[in-house]
């Protein structure tokens, strides 16, 4: 099937109606742990209504929802991985459109990340002129009452220390006075998930007080902040630490910077790029050693996700995309990243020998508890990051060995 029938296909499924389901004979891995020869039965509802490991609890919970147990809606897994769906809180685009694009590039980049597994996601639009990234909180929101996939948006930007800009076009940098904030929240209208802010900024502490006031968590990154400023922005309600590493002061033994600040406060979700470009491996794991339990795999995956090298474009700035690395054209600036959550799971598990059940957890229960979404909620209703009953129907099933995901449902919806 052909890009344009696929998006066509995921499009139908996620603006459609939940259907109940079930799957058997799975290795179920969530942050739990592991459990062999599990089942877990969804409910047309688009939760799961039941989980176990007794076959004939399975036939009962299946007759329970309305499903035949030797029906075709009832998938074997032959052993294979039974996971959640996996959420990701920070990324921009795939298959050559941006969530920026407007409302079909953001059916495109959605189908791009879909099939491999992310069935939630917070989209990330980059710095552009205050208008037009008023322009594109207002798409977000609307597909938000369109599909249960799209959680809301996440401004990288303009609100960026001009040296730890990035990839981010410097003529449109802002300091956050009051106004320009107020303006955002309005065209979010209650979409506005996250934002990242160098909270140096003049304004950098007031605007982070200001969009807790309005329900949006704040994200410390693309900062030159010292220690003790990160500190200050945690303590006025910044909740995450955005892309460790990337865009910030370094750890330093008479310079702290910003990464203890956040890896020592029990509140703060740090998102790491576990691509092994980003960062490289060993200091991937010394990143997983300093906050377990906190830390959300996230992509920064660009419009060149899931594509062959090439020129491509991250808001107005020209892009090369050379071996899978994408990099200014300007100047050779990281420009984001290709990553796929699907890869980085496989890489925690496989490269950097993380444990199966920590791994899934950092894409799947780790990412939602930010936002409050492992819980019962207004924007997802059910909790996301679990295979329990009560939550979110969002499955996949994946190779035990190379993590491939080869199944995919999100909110009883089946995506591939």
């Amino acid at each position: 099937m052909d890009r344009q029938s696929i998006v066509a296909s995921v499009t139908a499924a996620l603006t459609g109606e939940p259907e109940a389901f079930a799957v058997r004979n799975a290795r179920r891995i969530d942050a739990r742990g592991i459990e062999a020869h599990s089942w877990a039965v969804a409910g047309p509802d688009g939760t799961i209504a039941a989980t176990g490991t007794r076959d004939d609890d399975f036939e009962t919970a299946c007759r329970a929802a309305g499903l035949d147990p030797a029906g075709e809606r009832v998938i074997d897994a032959g052993g294979r991985n039974l996971t959640p769906g996996y959420v990701d809180i920070h990324a921009h685009g795939s298959w050559e459109r941006s969530f920026d694009d407007g409302p079909d590039g953001i059916d495109v980049a959605r189908a791009g990340h879909a099939v491999h597994g992310t069935t939630r996601q917070v989209l990330s639009l980059i710095t552009n002129p205050i208008d037009v990234m008023c322009d594109n909180l207002r798409n977000v929101r609307a597909k938000m009452d369109e599909r249960p996939d799209v959680l809301g948006s996440h401004l990288e930007g303009p609100f960026l220390a001009m040296a730890r800009k990035g990839a981010h076009d410097p003529e449109c940098l802002k300091d956050p006075v009051p106004e320009i904030v107020d303006r955002m929240l309005q065209a979010a209208d209650g979409s506005l998930r996250q934002i990242t802010i160098a909270p140096e900024l003049p304004h950098g502490i007031g605007a982070i007080r200001q969009f807790v006031a309005a329900g949006t968590v704040p994200a410390v990154g693309h900062c030159d902040a010292d220690y003790a400023m990160a500190r200050r922005a945690f303590d006025a309600g910044a909740g995450i630490m955005t892309h460790m590493f990337n865009a910030m002061n370094g750890l330093h033994h008479r310079e702290p910077g910003p990464i203890p600040a956040a890896v020592e406060d029990p509140r703060v979700t740090v998102e790491l790029i576990n691509d092994g470009f980003h960062v490289q491996d060993p200091m991937l794991r010394v990143g997983l050693s300093l906050a377990p339990g906190r830390i959300a795999f996230v992509t920064d995956a660009m419009a060149a996700t899931d594509c062959p090298d090439g020129p491509y474009k991250l808001g107005a700035l020209g892009v090369n995309v050379v071996d899978g690395h994408a990099r200014l054209a300007s100047n050779g600036a990281i420009a984001g990243s290709t990553l796929l959550l699907e890869e980085a799971v496989r890489r925690a598990v496989t490269v950097l020998g993380m444990a199966p059940a920590d791994a899934v957890a950092s894409a799947t229960l780790i990412p939602a508890r930010t936002f409050g979404y492992d819980r019962a909620n207004p924007v997802t209703g059910a909790p996301l990051g679990l295979v329990a009953p009560g939550y979110a129907a969002d499955l996949l099933v994946s190779d035990p060995t190379d993590w491939t995901v080869e199944r995919v449902w999100c909110a009883g919806r089946a995506v591939r």
